[in-house]
C-alpha cells in the first residue's frame, strides 16, 4: 500500500511523561522552533488537493499517516477540525490513521456523524506506562472506532494490557531514542506481547531503546539500528 504523510499542523504540548524526550520538540530545537508555538501548515487541505486534471493528488488507496507532527485532539486546534473530519469523509478511498495522547476529549472531538462514513479512519492510542494505560484506554475500548490501535512507544515500564484488549486491531511496542532515553526492559515487551497471543490481537515490535535491558545486560544500540535490531528478534505477529 501506497503511504503519504498529511501534517495539517506543527507543535504540540507535553502532557504526560511519555512526552519527556519528544523527538519532534528535538527536532525542533534544532532548528530553533519553539514547539509550544501551534501553527497550521501548508498542508491543511492536503487530502482533497486536486491537479490540472481535476484528480485528487493523492491517489486513490493510499494509507495517510495523520498529525503525526503533532495530536490530532490537540485542545489550541478545535476550530479546524471539524474541516478535517470534513476532509477525511470525504475521502473515503483512503485510510487515514493518526495517533493521539487525548483520547479523553473524545466526546469534544468528534463530528455529529460520527461513525458513519469513517470506517477508513484508525486511531492509536499512545500509553507509556501503566498509569497511562489505565487512563488512556478505557476510553478507547469504548468508543466507535471501526479500527483500533494500542501504542506502547515510549514504553517506559511495565504494563498489563489485559483489561484493554477487546476489539483492538494491533498493539505495538518500542522503545525510547537518544542519549537520554529511558530503559526499555526486554520482560516488558515479551509479557506484551504474550498478552496479546493470549487474546488474539496482533503485535508489532517496531524498535528497541537506545538503552535495552535484555537477559540481565543493558546494551546501547545506534538509533539507525533501533528498527532493525527488533526485527532480529522476530516477535511480530498478526492474527
Amino acid at each position: 500500500m501506497k503511504t503519504t504523510l498529511w501534517n495539517p499542523i506543527r507543535g504540540c504540548h507535553k502532557v504526560s511523561m511519555g512526552c519527556q524526550n519528544c523527538y519532534i520538540e528535538l527536532g525542533d530545537k534544532k532548528k530553533g522552533r519553539d514547539f509550544n508555538l501551534i501553527e497550521t501548515t501548508t498542508q491543511f487541505d492536503r487530502p482533497i488537493r486536486k491537479n490540472k486534471k481535476g484528480e485528487y493528488v493523492i491517489p486513490s488507496g493510499t494509507l495517510v499517516y495523520t498529525c503525526f507532527s503533532s495530536d490530532f485532539f490537540l485542545e489550541d486546534v478545535d476550530q479546524y477540525r471539524l474541516s478535517w473530519w470534513q476532509m477525511i469523509k470525504e475521502r473515503s478511498d483512503l485510510e487515514f490513521l493518526f495517533f493521539t495522547k487525548r483520547i479523553h476529549r473524545l466526546k469534544d472531538v468528534l463530528p455529529a456523524d460520527f461513525p458513519h462514513g469513517y470506517e477508513h479512519v484508525s486511531i492509536g492510542v499512545s500509553v507509556e506506562n501503566q498509569e497511562m494505560a489505565d487512563f488512556r484506554l478505557p476510553h478507547l475500548i469504548q468508543s466507535e472506532f471501526t479500527h483500533k490501535i494500542i501504542v506502547c512507544q515510549p514504553l517506559i515500564g511495565p504494563m498489563n494490557l489485559e483489561p484493554y484488549l477487546e476489539g483492538i486491531d494491533q498493539v505495538t511496542v518500542g522503545g525510547e531514542a537518544g542519549n537520554q532515553g529511558r530503559v526499555l526492559n526486554d520482560d516488558w515487551v515479551i509479557k506484551i506481547r504474550e498478552t496479546c497471543i493470549k487474546h488474539y490481537v496482533s503485535f508489532a515490535f517496531r524498535q528497541c531503546g537506545t538503552h535495552y535491558l535484555k537477559d540481565g545486560v543493558t546494551q546501547k544500540i545506534p538509533w539507525k539500528m533501533l528498527s532493525s535490531e527488533a526485527r532480529k528478534l522476530n516477535r511480530d505477529l498478526e492474527f
